[in-house]
Order: structure tokens, then C-alpha cells, then sequence
């Protein structure tokens, strides 16, 4: 009897184990799912890359997106934007303003976060009313000209547009004020390229500070894009004496007229802005005749200061040579993006947008800057000469 009793004990015993056993098991199973690790769902974020890497500044282009894809790399390699790679898309708008509307309708289609480039003012007026509409940031390198992130006709500035370049007007009138306080010029001529905004703001933002300082201009003369015989032009400066003669152009045009000038007998300092910066530009005029010139410029890949140093080694791992401005603006374009995805918390385009317009005291290889009401980054310039086909850094100016 107590046999039957202790068995029947043990028999109640394995059943209660067994549908506890059971429930546990049918709980687990309608328990839902561990959420997954958040990699799995951390799609890479896609950034247009819209570049003149054909036509007439090409050479522009095509080192800003040498500094792009080297900074874009840089970031992927140490984890991406909190595990996210960045995927860029890089496409040629070849150096023309229409082509800068299509490639950028095109990059906006295949649903990229943002845009960098074009970098001349031109084709950002091509690309700003498509990224505007679908309300995508677009940061444009090198367009100096204030028709890039404001509207001429209302003044307003361009909300989904900003820069990583200084403006016309600081590096026009830093040169202005160099010619008359330190090469102690009196009289200025200017040859300009009346066919774009960039180098017309540059004469004007010249003029007014020389002669704001008491100087005067002597002679403007203008030619056009694509040019080639400056002689004439360069003969009726010649004979008006200036002490100094200003060429805000691109390189392909200003090396022309350096080389023509000083076959000419021109001896006077020639001057010139951001649109210089091309190894071309030793290449169409030749070294020596850049000896006496100057020009303004985003940075300086001399400059001992160690992100200077750091990016120029890594550029010249990269790509076997020294990284222009172009290159560097490309670099810092592609860091300020991610500083300010990262900020914003988010890849939403207007999010993105106004993490860009609060930006403060960012600290890149073309210098540190905040990023003022009409999205111009509020930075320093370096003012350049050339020697035996070499730049030579003279200053850094502060704006």
C-alpha cells in the first residue's frame, strides 16, 4: 500500500514537471522576437556627388572629388555615422550649368540625403532649384559668388544651400587692401571675365577697397570665357602705367594673360583670386612668368598646422600628389555634411539643413568656422605668391 502510495507521489510529481516544462516551452515560443541588432537595419546613407570632372574646370572638380571620396573613405573606415557607411554617388555635370540641373535631378532620384557640388557659382544656380524643391541640402565647395546661397532679386538667403568657401567680397577686398597698404600700388587696372558672376564680383569687391583706400583704377577691360588672344587688350593696359593689374579669373584664362603680359614686357604685379589654385595654371604660363604674382586663396598645403599636415599626407598616399584647394574644400565639404548628420540625429533633409545652418566652430583643414545667417562659413583666407612656379604663403588673413 505504501508502495502504490509513493508511486502514485512520483507519478503526480513528473506530471506537474511536465506541464510546467510544457508551459515554459509555449511561452517562449509566443514570446516575440529579440529585436535585432540595429545593424541589420542600417542601411548605408547615399550623398550625390555633382562635380565639373570634364570642360573647363575640370581640374576643379576633379581634385574636389579626390577630397570627397578621401574623407568619405576616411569615415566609412572608422565605423561610418554610428554604423552607417556612407555610399556616394559621384557624376560629371561636365562643367556646364545645364548639365549641373540634369545631374542633380539625377542624383535626387536615386534618394540622396545631400548633395556636394558643383563647386563654381554657374552650374550651383544649375543644381540650387532642384535640391530646393525635393528639399535637399546642398553644399557647394567653392561657388565665392553671392548669387550661390542668396537670392538676388529678394535678398533672402537660400535655405537648403550653404558653402565651405569664404565669399567674393572678403577675398576681393582682402586683395584690394593688399595692393594699396603692402605693394604701396597707386593706380589698379582690371581684366576681368565679364561672362561670369565670379569673376565680376571679384572686380567690384576689389575696386571698392582700393579705391576706398585712396587708390585708382586706371583701366577695366573684360574678355570671355574661353579666350585665348589677350595681347591686344593687355597692350591698351600697358599703356595706362598701372602699378598693379588684377585678373580675377579661372586658371585656363589667367594663365594666358600672365604669360601674354610678360611677353608683352609687364613686369608689374599681377593679382588674382581663388580661381588661380590649378597646377594648369604653371603649366599654361610657365614659371617664371608667375614670378611678382599673387593671389587669394582657401588654404595652403604648406601650412604646418597639424590637419593641414595629416590631410596632405593621407592626399598624397592616395592619389601620388599635393591636394590644391579644391581638394581640401571637397575634404571639409564631406566632414561638415557628416558633422552635421550627425547632429541633427537624423538623414532628414530639412533636419540635416538646419544642422548646418547652426553650425559652430567647426574645425576642418580649410580652417575653423561657424556658419553665418546667409550660409557662408566665416573663415580666414591665405593670401599666396608665386615663386619659380611654387606658392609661397605671404599671410593669413582673418576676416
Amino acid at each position: 500500500m505504501k508502495v502504490s502510495k509513493r508511486l502514485a507521489v512520483l507519478l503526480l510529481l513528473v506530471f506537474v514537471v511536465s506541464i510546467v516544462a510544457g508551459c515554459q516551452s509555449k511561452t517562449t515560443e509566443n514570446q516575440p522576437e529579440t529585436p535585432k541588432a540595429p545593424t541589420e537595419t542600417k542601411e548605408p546613407i547615399k550623398v550625390g556627388v555633382n562635380v565639373e570632372l570634364s570642360g573647363g574646370v575640370a581640374s576643379y572638380g576633379t581634385n574636389c572629388r579626390n577630397g570627397v571620396v578621401l574623407a568619405f573613405d576616411e569615415i566609412n573606415k572608422a565605423g561610418g555615422v554610428d554604423g552607417r557607411t556612407i555610399d556616394y554617388v559621384i557624376m560629371d555635370c561636365k562643367s556646364d550649368s545645364a548639365e549641373a540641373t540634369n545631374v542633380a535631378a539625377r542624383l535626387v532620384g536615386q534618394k540622396v540625403v545631400a548633395l556636394i557640388g558643383p563647386l563654381v557659382t554657374g552650374s550651383v544656380l544649375g543644381a540650387e532649384p532642384i535640391a530646393s524643391k525635393n528639399k535637399i541640402p546642398l553644399i557647394a565647395p567653392a561657388a565665392t559668388a553671392m548669387a550661390a546661397t542668396v537670392d538676388e532679386k529678394t535678398g533672402k538667403t537660400k535655405e537648403f544651400v550653404f558653402r565651405t568657401c569664404f565669399i567674393d567680397p572678403f577675398q576681393g577686398g582682402l586683395m584690394g587692401n593688399y595692393a594699396y597698404d603692402t605693394l604701396k600700388a597707386k593706380k589698379a587696372a582690371i581684366l576681368m571675365d565679364t561672362s561670369t558672376d565670379y569673376s565680376k564680383g571679384l572686380a567690384k569687391a576689389f575696386k571698392e577697397a582700393f579705391v576706398g583706400k585712396g587708390g585708382t583704377i586706371v583701366a577695366e577691360e573684360g574678355y570671355v570665357k574661353n579666350d585665348k588672344d589677350f595681347k591686344a587688350t593687355l597692350t591698351k593696359i600697358k599703356n595706362k602705367a598701372p602699378d598693379v593689374i588684377y585678373v580675377p579669373g579661372y586658371y585656363n584664362e589667367a594663365g594666358l594673360i600672365i604669360k601674354q603680359a610678360r611677353e608683352l614686357g609687364i613686369t608689374v604685379p599681377i593679382l588674382g583670386g581663388d580661381g588661380w589654385d590649378s597646377a594648369e595654371l604653371v603649366n599654361i604660363a610657365g614659371a617664371k612668368a608667375l614670378n611678382n604674382t599673387f593671389f587669394t586663396n582657401h588654404y595652403s598645403s604648406a601650412d604646418k598646422d597639424p590637419k593641414v599636415v595629416k590631410f596632405v599626407k593621407a592626399y598624397e598616399a592616395a592619389y601620388k600628389t599635393t591636394p590644391d584647394a579644391f581638394a581640401a574644400l571637397g575634404y571639409d565639404s564631406a566632414y561638415l555634411l557628416v558633422d552635421a548628420i550627425k547632429r541633427a540625429g537624423s538623414t532628414d533633409g530639412v533636419k540635416i539643413k538646419e544642422a548646418l545652418a547652426a553650425t559652430k566652430d567647426f574645425s576642418g583643414v580649410t580652417g575653423t568656422f561657424s556658419m553665418d545667417e546667409q550660409h557662408n562659413p566665416v573663415k580666414s583666407a591665405v593670401l599666396i605668391e608665386m615663386v619659380d612656379g611654387k606658392q609661397v604663403v605671404k599671410t593669413k588673413i582673418q576676416p
